[in-house]
């Protein structure tokens, strides 16, 4: 039994070495290199202001595209005001820019495909986004708690909405829920109380439970007959 502690112990401390290796200061900006790749990883003191990804990054002599915002990397930075993603990132990952409170706006280039989960999630201030036409999927979680958001357009490109994607978004009156889409996750609206009309397009098949939950504003929805699923409590409190 103490071996085995022991190894475990070995394994952690490899692990947290590995970890720490692969983080590299370029500029301000953190980041791990994989190939020819970089990734944006988080900062210790955590960003703030203006910070500005560039398309590459050249450290040791060597040059690395930067393709992607990592997991958590700009998790609560409440200081961060604004932020340029370059068109090189492809992907944002989980809790990327989770409670990120005082950034109000940001434009995710068209060479993004995927917005992770908990993206956004918390980020208040928010008051307007531009999803490109490149993204296929909304992660779930990824705008929860955006009451700054008055309106949204989800672009053709994008065929599901994960759950609870928009919840509790206050502040949105409108969406654009495009023919792309095939399924809205539970809770996906979940709260969004100044919401007043919504269509749904005939691609869509099911609607998840809760969905709608909460949107006491709403007043008009068209349901195509495409639609076979309505779940439990889809229009909960919609008065």
């Amino acid at each position: 039994m103490k071996q085995q502690n022991i190894k475990l112990l070995l394994v952690l401390l490899l692990s947290m070495t590995s970890m720490v290796a692969f983080a590299y200061e370029v500029n301000g900006i953190n980041y791990s290199f994989s190939g020819t790749e970089a990734t944006v990883i988080s900062s210790s003191p955590q960003y703030s202001g203006n910070v500005v990804i560039p398309e590459s990054v050249t450290y040791n002599g060597n040059t690395y595209s930067v393709t992607s915002i990592g997991n958590q990397a700009f998790y609560y930075c409440s200081g961060l005001t604004s932020i340029t993603i370059p068109n090189s990132v492809t992907s944002i990952g989980q809790n990327a820019f989770y409670y990120c409170s005082g950034l109000t706006s940001i434009t995710i280039p068209n060479s993004v495909t995927s917005i992770g989960q908990n993206a956004f999630y918390g980020c208040s201030g928010l008051t307007s986004i531009t999803i490109p036409n490149s993204v296929t999927s909304i992660g779930g979680y990824a705008f929860l708690g955006c009451s700054g958001l008055t309106s949204i357009t989800i672009p053709n490109s994008v065929t599901s909405i994960g759950s609870s994607a928009f919840a509790y978004c206050s502040g949105l009156t409108s969406v654009t829920i495009p023919n792309s889409v095939t399924s809205i996750g539970d809770s996906a609206f979940d709260g969004c109380s100044g919401l007043t009309s919504i269509t749904i397009p005939n691609s869509v098949t099911s609607i998840g439970d809760g969905v709608f939950g909460g949107c006491s504003g709403l007043t008009s929805i068209t349901i195509p007959n495409s639609v076979t699923s309505i779940g439990d409590d889809a229009f909960r409190d919609c008065i």
